[in-house]
């Protein structure tokens, strides 16, 4: 499997890996014939530089039923015990199906306790044990096994990705940290920004950002982008323990060659060289490719294509977000409230029609009568009151 990906050969890798899982689910459903208990849950933890996988196996009726496996980031500086700990708490409590033991590999502080707690809970006596010797204890390092393997291939199955990024962008370095910015506004109000970050393969929602545009008034996109980029950029010249961190080794942005074109001389203008690629869509708003600054489509596997798509996605998702944020914030408390006659439903019609207080403030008498329930009066009253 390892010779096979060296030569990147994926779909080979991928296949072997595939039967490598088989084969080892058939040895463990073997084994777990040996047990007299029949209703345990085993636990097994590995982790790496990146992630903590919890592997999870389901001992019913003297059988292997099934297994269960999950990613946990930001623990890698958390002990064992204290990993445990806190995945019995988010994945029993409150969950109806309780085994009778489970089996864990290093004792906790609390396993009393939460013994207790899941007992209650059960309306049943539930143990928790750590197996020191003997045919408990192999299957708890079974677990464990499978917790390395699984994360194993699931770093793997990442590497793959920004190996085939890194040789077809032609990259001088592994991108191990790319950034996507995304632009969202309506009618040129309340214009804003997102920026989400692909850290080791992964999408880190924790290192996502929102800005507000502060030079550029109106609808330009692509000059918004400019501002963004450059000044997310000059964060990191500052200082790199800034909530930016380093700089990306890769830069996507949500759109075609303006957007690229507006990046670049983001980039050119605080000195620095990031490759630049644009994320476009289809006509039914779906990732089509990536494409550079020539409009080439950048050919890529159905693995890279669907983590690029979560990735746009993602982005648009959290510029929009911030977007309606503001937008209501705005609804909610502006200078109209202060207009006698103006009430929340008017407030809500004419933010709705106009964007904003300023547009409101430009709008003839005219326009601000098509209002429902704003007359002349009200509307001269309106004009006043703004300016």
């Amino acid at each position: 499997m390892k010779k096979a990906s060296d030569e990147q050969k994926y779909e080979e890798a991928a296949s072997l890996r595939d039967k490598m899982i088989a084969i080892e689910n058939i040895s463990q459903k073997q084994k777990v014939s040996n047990f007299t208990n029949n209703d345990i849950d085993v636990i097994g933890i590995a982790k790496n530089d990146l992630y903590v996988c919890v592997e999870v196996f389901f001992v019913r009726g003297s059988k292997m039923i099934g297994r269960e496996h999950f990613f946990l980031n930001e623990l890698r500086d958390m002990t064992t015990s204290e990993i445990i700990s806190g995945f019995l708490k988010q994945y029993y409590v409150g969950n109806d199906n309780i085994p009778g033991k489970i089996m864990i590999e290093e004792e906790i502080e609390d396993e009393e306790i939460l013994a207790s707690i899941l007992s209650d809970a059960s309306g049943r006596k539930v143990e928790i044990k750590s197996p020191k010797r003997g045919e408990k204890l192999r299957f708890v390092e079974m677990a464990k096994n499978n917790a390395r393997v699984t994360l194993e291939n699931n770093a793997s199955d990442k590497y793959e990705i920004l190996s085939e990024l890194k040789e077809i962008l032609n990259l001088d370095k592994f991108p191990n940290k790319i950034e996507t910015f995304d632009i969202s506004n309506i009618s040129g109000t309340n214009i804003v920004a997102g920026m989400c970050v692909l850290q080791d393969g992964r999408i880190n929602k924790s290192l996502s950002r929102r800005f507000k545009i502060k030079t550029v008034f109106g609808q330009d996109d692509p000059r918004c982008m400019q501002e963004v980029i450059e000044r997310r950029i000059r964060h990191s010249l500052d200082s790199e323990k800034s909530g930016f961190g380093k700089l990306p080794d890769l830069i996507f942005v949500d759109g075609g060659i303006t957007q690229i074109n507006a990046a670049k001389e983001a980039v050119k203008k605080c000195n620095v060289e990031i490759p630049i690629y644009g994320m476009v869509k289809n006509d039914k708003h779906r990732t089509r490719a990536l494409i550079d600054e020539e409009r080439r489509e950048i050919p890529l596997s159905e693995n890279a294509m669907n983590l690029i798509t979560r990735f746009q996605d993602t982005v648009h998702d959290t510029a929009i977000e911030y977007h309606r944020k503001l937008r209501d914030k705005e609804i909610s408390k502006s200078k109209l409230d202060e207009i006698e006659g103006i009430g929340e439903k008017k407030k809500t019609l004419l933010l709705k029609k106009f964007g904003s207080i300023e547009k409101i403030k430009s709008a003839d008498l005219q326009e601000l009568q098509e209002i429902k329930g704003i007359n002349e009066t009200l509307a001269k009253k309106i004009k006043e009151e703004l300016e």
